[in-house]
C-alpha cells in the first residue's frame, strides 16, 4: 500500500518538517544519533540531519526511503535508511539520544511492543517525540489518520503516559491543531502530543 501512496513525483505529506518536531527537536542531545520511525519520504529525518543529528530512517516503504535519500541528497545532507517492519524491529539498547514517531500509526499490539524498546533503546538523557492522531479526529472535517476501520491505530496520552512510564514527561498533551502537510494531512485536527526523557 504505502509503496504505491509514494511512487508519486511529488511528496505527499510535503518536505517540511513536522510542526511540533520543529519546535521541540532541541530537546535531543546536540548532535547525537537519531531513529525515524515510519519515516516515510524523508521530510523529517533531512531535517534533522539538517540541524547536525547522525540519522536513520526507517520504513517499510523502499519506494519512501528512495524518496528520503533524494531529498537528502537535494538538501546536501546524508540519512541512514533503513527498510523494516516495527512489528518485529529490534531498537537495540542505549543507542539513540532520540527517537521520533510522527504519525507512526501501529496496531495496538504493534505499538505495545514498539513503546517497551523505547525505555532501553534510548541513551541516558535520550528522548522520544511522539505526535500522533487521536481518535477524536473522526469527529473532524480534516483530512488524515487512520480510517474509521482502524480505530485501534489511533493513540492517546493514557496509552503513551501508561506504556512509557518508565519515561520522565516532559510534554503530554491531547490538543486541537492546524495542520497542513501536503495533500493528506490538512486542516484542524485532533492529535496527542508527547515528549518523554529517559531518566
Amino acid at each position: 500500500m504505502w509503496n504505491e501512496r509514494y511512487s508519486t513525483v511529488e511528496y505527499i505529506f510535503g518536505t517540511q518538517p513536522n510542526d511540533f518536531l520543529k519546535e521541540q527537536f532541541k530537546k535531543i542531545p546536540a548532535g547525537g544519533r537519531v531513529l525515524c520511525l515510519a519515516e516515510g519520504e524523508g521530510r523529517n529525518a533531512v531535517f534533522l540531519a539538517e540541524q547536525g543529528y547522525q540519522v536513520t530512517a526507517m520504513d517499510l516503504s523502499d519506494v519512501g526511503l528512495n524518496k528520503a535519500l533524494k531529498l537528502a541528497s537535494e538538501r546536501g545532507v546524508e540519512i541512514i535508511t533503513q527498510i523494516a517492519d516495527l512489528a518485529d524491529y529490534q531498537f537495540g539498547e542505549d543507542e539513540w539520544d532520540g527517537i521520533i514517531s510522527i504519525w507512526a500509526h501501529m496496531p495496538e499490539t504493534v505499538r505495545q511492543y514498539v513503546h517497551a524498546q523505547i525505555g532501553p533503546a534510548l541513551k541516558p538523557n535520550g528522548v522520544f517525540i511522539v505526535e500522533a492522531y487521536t481518535e477524536q479526529q473522526l469527529d473532524m472535517e480534516a483530512i488524515g489518520g487512520p480510517p474509521a476501520s482502524q480505530k485501534e491505530r489511533f493513540n492517546s496520552l493514557g496509552n503513551l503516559q501508561t506504556e512509557l512510564a518508565e519515561l520522565e514527561e516532559i510534554i503530554g498533551v491531547e490538543k486541537q491543531r492546524m495542520i497542513f502537510e501536503g495533500k493528506h494531512h490538512q486542516g484542524l485536527s485532533a492529535v496527542v502530543q508527547f515528549i518523554g526523557r529517559k531518566k
